[in-house]
């Protein structure tokens, strides 16, 4: 039965590529965790620097421990002392060559949702950064906008509210019981809701869609 499913996966990953082709994305198709890794490394420029956001679709592939392990020049906001010191390194990231980062939500017509809190990844997505690799599974595809803000609202971001909430506490009604209520809490994670429909320039935005779930 597993067959039939990637087999239905992988049709619907390939005819989501194409739509992202059309909007002007450059976009490939990753059956599994470890192709994904080697496509995105063939994506990065050794000497460049490189910079990320959020994504555990980044690291559930072992991209970013690649990086780390293997010295490239990167711009690691984990390596901060405090607070400050990681926004400081989050504007720089604005500058760095290539900027990685995952998608809370993407169309089956080739459109990008993403919900962020202070802006810094949905900022590099639009602009600053001279390439953006995008590492996004299969459950990402929604049918199509309204699902695609649906489930960034209704399901990434009550998710991540429990991550990030392990660093920074947070008290919103989403954290508390697992569901949206469109709150005003300073403490609120969905800040910023961006709509990426087309790529600009011409292949800046490069996603590599696995046909495996990862992230939220």
């Amino acid at each position: 039965m597993s067959n039939y499913i990637e087999l239905r996966n992988e049709k619907l990953a390939l005819k989501t590529i194409e739509n992202f082709k059309k909007r002007h994305f450059e976009a490939y198709y990753a059956s599994t965790k470890e192709e994904a890794l080697k496509k995105a490394l063939e994506l990065i420029p050794e000497t460049e620097v490189t910079a990320w956001g959020g994504s555990m679709s980044t690291v559930e592939i072992g991209l970013i421990d690649y990086l780390i392990k293997n010295n490239y020049p990167i711009i690691n906001r984990d390596t901060a002392k405090n607070q400050q010191e990681k926004i400081e390194l989050l504007r720089k990231s604005l500058f760095a060559d290539t900027y990685l980062m995952g998608s809370n939500a993407m169309t089956k017509d080739g459109e990008l949702v993403n919900i962020d809190c202070i802006g810094n990844r949905v900022a590099a997505l639009m602009f600053g950064p001279k390439n953006v690799i995008i590492i996004a599974g299969i459950n990402k595809i929604c049918t199509n906008l309204e699902q695609a803000i649906a489930r960034a609202r209704e399901y990434a971001a009550p998710v991540n509210i429990q991550r990030v909430s392990g660093q920074i506490p947070r008290k919103t009604p989403c954290f508390e019981s697992g569901i949206c209520f469109d709150c005003k809490s300073e403490d609120s994670i969905c800040s910023h809701i961006v709509t990426t429909r087309l790529c600009n320039p011409k292949n800046r935005i490069k996603i590599i869609l696995v046909n495996e779930s990862l992230g939220f």
